[in-house]
């Protein structure tokens, strides 16, 4: 019983392996010479000057979650472009997953067009 576990556990060693040997002679081999100017802080190239905790712009926030939401959207068409020619060999069930698709389609264009208009893309 417990032979069938062994391919499962040469994985996670050879895995492991692979992970911490790289990172154990990169730090027994490498130089290790820390100065002032390697152990501060990096920030884009320059000091930070401003709290940590500052408020930012609801902006980003909402370009990168229409950003996502589109993204993922067209990300559903994949999987149905590569089983279309079988579809239409299939007959009648591909003009309702192709009148399936067109609604998901416009629903995804009234969207965009939608947060077009409100100005969610627009950045001043």
């Amino acid at each position: 019983m417990l032979e069938n576990y062994f391919p499962v556990l040469l994985f996670i060693l050879v895995g492991l392996v692979f992970g911490l040997v790289p990172m154990v002679l990169g730090r027994l081999v490498g130089p290790h010479r820390p100065d002032d100017q390697k152990l501060s802080a990096y920030e884009c190239g320059f000091e930070a000057f401003e709290d940590a905790r500052m408020k930012f712009d609801v902006r980003y926030y909402l370009i990168a979650i229409l950003f996502i939401l589109f993204d993922l959207e067209i990300a559903f068409l994949f999987p149905w472009a590569t089983v279309f020619r079988e579809l239409i060999a299939a007959g009648a069930v591909a003009w309702f997953v192709f009148a399936a698709v067109m609604t998901f389609l416009v629903v995804l264009v009234v969207g965009y067009i939608v947060e077009w208009k409100n100005g969610a893309l627009d950045w001043e």
